[in-house]
């Protein structure tokens, strides 16, 4: 999910936070690309709890963006930069400066490529498509049945910029995103082989290079490894928590004693995950989802900062089944103290300027959490997955006048197989005194 709608309020909160992370303020219009750059700073996997490890990275070989503090200036400059190639892997592209600078490298005889995604925001980047392909990019939509999620740009396959954001411009004022700017020869040669795959829509298992985190690939394990792997601190961003093993380890990370925050823009759907974790102890703050608050849409851990085990692990993946284990996704882990340190700072600062969660009344005390993702597009068949403190009771999952049924286990899960509703559709489910909403 991404917001769709203009954000023009919050810039000034925003680029506040992002100053103590050294970044520089920018007019997101065009001409504030001459500012300068902001200094350094297929198949679901088993989980693999804490047992996941990426080799040491060369040192400086990356640098974090912080938005919109930063501004998307050097990501143009970055494009208008190149000599020799382009490739651009993007969920939503609105942004005429982005298909100027990438229509104006064609047009000088740079080779640039771009995949955007059809799943779900095709008519969004129709556009984009349409614009580009009629000025010499080559651009190709990502692979039917699969939501393509990645925001990655590549530049003369020596610089990669792997992002939380997309390229829509009505979105940079008052979004909180990073990009980071990855140099490292290992990572940008895996990011291009299966960018060169994904083009040519064959079938690849991502090269790791030296700590990528792929969906559909290594991403649930990353994820929960770094969760799972936390001793005295976990600070999180997220835009959605919808993910029952992901919600689970964060609790478990707060009952073993870690100090665990988590900020993100509210909403309904995750108040089950919510009150899930406030019972656990997690800390929690969350911003309105209105013109005039920070939105919430970078995907972030750190776990143990400052310490000598730290790690960190940012890019496109939402904590969702969908996210983690079906879509095409990427994201990195890094123990560099520059990034973590402006991550940290920016973490802490978004979550200082949030308002205490209050789990709502439940009643009963009855609750249940729901995932969904489809299962076969052309027939319209999804998977529900519930998780709930209701065990050995039915759960009933609806949508658009289809429902199925399926009773929780003795630990208050249920797969529910619901044949009927388009992908996309809300789904609701009941689970003896427990609502819970989701969609595929």
């Amino acid at each position: 999910m991404c917001r769709k709608i203009l954000i023009m309020l919050t810039a000034a909160a925003l680029t506040a936070g992002a100053t103590a992370c050294g970044a520089v303020s920018q007019q997101t219009a065009r001409a504030a690309s001459s500012s300068p750059s902001p200094s350094s700073a297929s198949s679901a996997p088993a989980a693999a709890p804490g047992t996941l490890h990426h080799p040491a990275r060369p040192a400086g070989s990356f640098r974090v963006l912080t938005e919109p503090g930063s501004g998307i200036g050097p990501v143009y400059r970055l494009i208008t930069g190149a000599r020799s190639s382009v490739e651009l892997s993007m969920y939503e592209l609105a942004d005429p400066a982005a298909e100027a600078d990438l229509a104006g490298d064609a047009a000088r005889g740079v080779d640039v490529r771009v995949i955007l995604d059809q799943d779900l925001e095709k008519s969004r980047n129709a556009a984009a498509y349409d614009y580009l392909a009629a000025r010499g990019v080559h651009v190709r939509w990502g692979p039917a049945g699969t939501i393509y999620h990645q925001k990655t740009l590549t530049v003369d396959d020596v610089t990669s910029v792997i992002m939380t954001l997309n390229l829509v411009a009505e979105d940079y004022p008052g979004t909180r995103d990073f990009a980071v700017i990855d140099t490292s020869r290992a990572d940008v040669a895996a990011i291009v082989a299966t960018f060169s795959a994904d083009f040519a829509g064959r079938a690849v298992t991502p090269p790791d290079g030296a700590g990528l985190v792929w969906s559909p690939a290594n991403a649930r394990a990353s994820v929960l490894s770094v969760i799972n792997g936390a001793t005295r601190s976990l600070a999180v961003e997220n835009e959605e928590m919808d993910d029952p093993a992901v919600t689970a380890a964060l609790a478990a990370a707060a009952r073993r004693g870690a100090h665990v925050t988590v900020t993100m823009t509210a909403d309904s759907e995750w108040d089950p995950a919510f009150a899930e974790l406030a019972r656990a102890g997690v800390h929690i703050r969350l911003y309105p989802d209105e013109p005039s608050a920070p939105y919430i849409h970078a995907k972030a851990i750190v776990a143990d900062a400052g310490l000598s085990g730290q790690r960190a692990l940012v890019g496109s993946q939402n904590f969702s089944v969908a996210s983690l284990d079906y879509n095409r996704e990427l994201g990195l882990i890094t123990r560099s103290p520059a990034i973590i340190a402006a991550l940290s700072r920016t973490l802490a600062g978004d979550y200082a300027g949030g308002a205490p969660y209050s789990p709502p009344s439940t009643g009963s005390g009855a609750w249940c959490t729901a995932t969904a993702s489809v299962y076969n597009a052309a027939y319209d068949e999804n998977n529900v997955y519930v998780h709930s403190n209701q065990p050995n009771q039915n759960a009933t999952a609806s949508a658009d006048g289809y429902s199925h049924s399926y009773e929780t286990n003795s630990s208050g899960y249920a797969l529910i197989y619901l044949n009927g509703p388009a992908p996309g559709a809300h789904i609701t489910v009941t689970v003896d005194g427990a609502t819970c909403t989701t969609r595929d």
